[in-house]
């Protein structure tokens, strides 16, 4: 349900930022606002973004198997390298041969052709998810507290760096969770998900309320910014008085974006473990015993 659920939200992305002037207007205006930004953080945006090549994701790819193998759970790292590799296929296809960018609205140069889902943001995003599938329960807050602000910034800085639009970043997302969802069913169809047993993490609980409160606000800021554009009568595009204001909204909802994908995919692995619990191995034992 909610790989079905991702793959609907991207398409749904696609056609609304895609295929209407005012998603047009609207994406094209946050390219022009990202013009202004200071020098500085333009250079930091490109070189996170740099850091992130085939080798370093080959790099990602083999330690999140290796933490698997030394786990002596194959699936968990077939599943967590079958995430990464499986969300690059599934964008760059779609980016590359399937998807297109009608001409709505005036445009040139490198604008002009077809840059949804953002591989760079789905990158980011399936790193995520692939670890926190192969990491046993009472790490997983470990590796949201290190990789999901640096998963946020990658979303961001693809729009600083006029890298994407923001609807490249927000299907990217929703396309990695889904591809993370299936990858969870097919571990659910198993049997090797678990319930965890034990005590709440408040370490873990008051992440997650941080990162809640964060996602919220960053989505009330943007539909804040992004509310006096779209109330003009005057199309967005004839006009450069609100490029600024709709760059910091779109950044506002790619950070919004990666957050509350992240929170939605952890939510459907609340106390689920890889680790059977206590009770679960004794029945296990006593079944071996008895054929």
């Amino acid at each position: 349900m909610l790989a079905i659920a991702g793959f609907a939200v991207a398409a749904l992305i696609y056609v609304l930022a895609v295929w209407t002037i005012t998603g047009q207007s609207l994406e094209n205006a946050a390219l022009r606002g990202a013009d202004q930004v200071d020098r500085s953080e333009s250079d930091n945006a490109w070189r996170a973004l740099g850091q992130i090549t085939v080798y370093s994701l080959a790099v990602a790819s083999v330690v999140v198997a290796l933490v698997g193998v030394l786990r002596r759970r194959w699936d968990l790292a077939v599943a967590a390298v079958g995430v990464i590799v499986g969300g690059q296929l599934v964008v760059q296809v779609l980016k590359r041969f399937v998807l297109v960018r009608p001409h709505l609205v005036e445009v040139t140069g490198d604008y002009a052709g077809n840059s949804l889902p953002s591989g760079h943001t789905t990158i980011a995003m399936t790193v995520l998810f692939a670890a926190l599938i192969v990491t046993p329960y009472r790490w997983r807050g470990v590796v949201l507290f290190f990789l999901l602000p640096w998963a946020v910034g990658i979303g961001q800085y693809t729009l600083t760096a006029k890298w994407h639009r923001l609807s490249d970043t927000l299907a990217a997302e929703a396309i990695a969770m889904a591809m993370a969802a299936l990858a969870s069913w097919w571990l659910a169809r198993r049997g090797t998900l678990h319930r965890y047993t034990g005590q709440r993490k408040v370490g873990r609980t008051v992440l997650v309320v941080f990162w809640t409160l964060s996602g919220v606000l960053a989505l009330a800021l943007g539909a804040i910014l992004w509310g006096a554009p779209l109330l003009r009568e005057e199309p967005v595009a004839t006009t450069g008085e609100y490029d600024w204001v709709i760059y910091l909204g779109a950044t506002s909802f790619a950070s919004a974006g990666s957050v509350i994908t992240a929170l939605v995919f952890l939510v459907h692995w609340r106390r689920v473990d890889t680790i059977p619990a206590a009770s679960d191995l004794i029945t296990e034992s006593h079944a071996l015993a008895a054929s």
